[in-house]
């Protein structure tokens, strides 16, 4: 019986293998299992060439909105695909702004009033006797409590208001009242012990801590350098500052790097600072490039020429260069951007056009490497057929 059969031989252009046919007169008669056996080979052949057609279909370029619209409609959005040219790199190039905003929170002076639980040291020249406790204790142990109704005892005057007022103030008041028994009294106060206003520090800080507020200004920066600093995981650009009811939104990092001065402001008391974690940014670089990885993009821009270098740049081998797409999910569905990059140029262009976070950046396979991969699936299979026809040929030859 006839037989059909398949040279595997180079092709001239060098674009992998090329399967040539022919008909082989056997010398004995074959088997009707050989027959079968040819008849599912030719169908093999006749699908893996269909496979192939599907398969460079694919690398048709540029590529087309219509013909990849089929593919997203399980996904209920919109596609558009844009090819990025020296005409409309400009317009598609959307940097974001590092630069850091400046705080909404209220600006503040800071000028310490006195209020309940506060100690007070109080002293009058040439008068030690009022003076209790001098030399034996501390001035915040002998001093003066500010009461739960914002008052203070003193001899001789009695009562004597303090909440909500400087030290400055109760010392004109307490001198005018022990007037009347001192002659022009000599009067100092001071704030011995500070208990009455603080500020809390927590989030990503190495020691969450309640400061008190003193008669210095304390400052966002110098609240959290109080509390151990930033941990690792800390990000400066979100710093939360709650006042009064109300969350403000703090750009330490602008403070920082550019001295934005309203991103360092003076905290009041009752005021509560959360540093937040830094939340990961990144775009993910897939498909035919040396090594699959994803960017971080939370301190910086990146370019996609910068992206793909970083990652170690197309598989020569294996990646097409025509094929550089960029996936993005916008509001209005996914838009996929397409560089060429067939000519090196291209990737000036490349260098124009800024990765956003969750990108996802594909570089698809060439026409020869999609061949040489079918072949070598294909190879062990007409092989294996190829040997279990010949032990059929041998055992028909054995039984004539």
């Amino acid at each position: 019986m006839t037989r059909l059969c398949a040279n595997k031989i180079l092709r001239p252009d060098g674009f992998g293998l090329e399967l040539r046919f022919g008909w082989h007169i056997p010398t004995g008669d074959d088997s009707a299992n050989q027959g079968g056996l040819m008849r599912n080979l030719l169908i093999g052949f006749c699908l893996t060439w269909l496979l192939v057609a599907c398969d460079a279909s694919k690398s048709d370029f540029p590529v087309r909105s219509e013909a990849v619209r089929s593919e997203v409609e399980e996904l209920s959005t919109n596609v558009a695909i844009v090819q990025l040219t020296a005409d409309n790199i400009e317009t598609y190039n959307t940097p974001r702004n590092l630069s850091g905003s400046r705080s909404s929170a209220p600006s503040a002076t800071w000028n310490y009033r006195v209020g309940v639980g506060d100690v007070l040291d109080i002293t009058i020249w040439d008068h030690p006797e009022l003076t209790a406790g001098a030399g034996v204790r501390t001035p915040e142990q002998s001093g003066q409590r500010v009461q739960a109704d914002g008052s203070f005892f003193y001899p001789y005057v009695g009562q004597v208001q303090a909440r909500g007022l400087t030290p400055e103030t109760i010392r004109d008041d307490l001198a005018a009242k022990l007037a009347d028994f001192i002659p022009d009294p000599q009067v100092d106060v001071r704030v011995a012990g500070y208990r009455s206003q603080a500020v809390s520090v927590t989030g990503e800080v190495k020691t969450p801590t309640r400061q008190p507020l003193t008669d210095v200004a304390l400052t966002l920066l110098d609240a959290i350098n109080a509390a151990g600093g930033l941990t690792e995981q800390a990000d400066p650009r979100r710093v939360t500052l709650r006042r009064n009811g109300n969350n403000y939104m703090v750009d330490m990092q602008a403070f920082l790097e550019q001295g934005v001065r309203v991103n360092n402001p003076v905290l009041l008391n009752g005021d509560v600072v959360s540093v937040g974690r830094i939340e990961l940014l990144e775009a993910y670089l897939l498909g035919n490039i040396v090594q699959p990885s994803t960017i971080d993009l939370t301190k910086e821009n990146i370019t996609l020429t910068q992206a793909v270098t970083r990652v170690g740049g197309l598989a020569e081998d294996r990646a097409d260069a025509r094929g550089i797409f960029v996936f993005r999910d916008t509001p209005a569905g996914i838009t996929v951007y397409q560089l060429d990059a067939s000519n090196p140029v291209a990737y000036l262009l490349g260098a124009r056009f800024t990765v956003m976070p969750q990108d996802v950046i594909y570089v698809t396979s060439a026409p020869l490497y999609r061949w040489n991969r079918l072949i070598s699936s294909i190879l062990p299979t007409l092989t294996t057929a190829g040997a279990v026809s010949n032990i059929g040929a041998v055992s028909s030859l054995g039984t004539n």
